[in-house]
């Protein structure tokens, strides 16, 4: 149990500007993952439901092929995306969010919606329809 003296420290580190806690490594995962170009724009898009990589890339204007395979694959490393092919004829492959890829969806809507509200964004489509 803490004693006073620790909990008065305490009150005065936090009041004394320029003094703050290391940021957990919990964010720090986070953003290291999320934090990449394009990555949160391909969670994004798939949680809308499965999505063939020609279409995801359509979806997200300016990301080349490569780039999304290699988004693609740290998503799934992290075990946010499952790829799943379909034999075909012809052999089409598809990415769909796993239960933990799934589970980030109120976060980013919740960024959404953040955005909208204090960066002016207007809510909607960023490419053409």
């Amino acid at each position: 149990m803490a004693g006073n003296g620790e909990v008065a420290g305490a009150e005065a580190r936090a009041a004394v500007p320029g003094s703050c806690s290391t940021v957990g490594i919990g964010m720090t995962r986070v953003f290291a993952l999320l934090g990449k170009r394009w990555t949160g724009l391909v969670v994004a898009v798939l949680m809308e439901g499965p999505v063939h990589f020609s279409d995801l890339r359509r979806a997200i204007p300016g990301i080349s092929e490569r780039m999304l395979s290699d988004r693609l694959t740290e998503l799934g490393a992290a075990g946010l995306v499952l790829r799943e092919v379909d034999a075909g004829p012809p052999l089409r492959v598809a990415y769909r969010l796993t239960e933990a890829g799934e589970a980030l969806q109120p976060a980013l809507r919740e960024l959404g919606d953040w955005a909208e509200r204090y960066l002016g964004v207007p809510e909607g489509k960023a490419c053409s329809e």
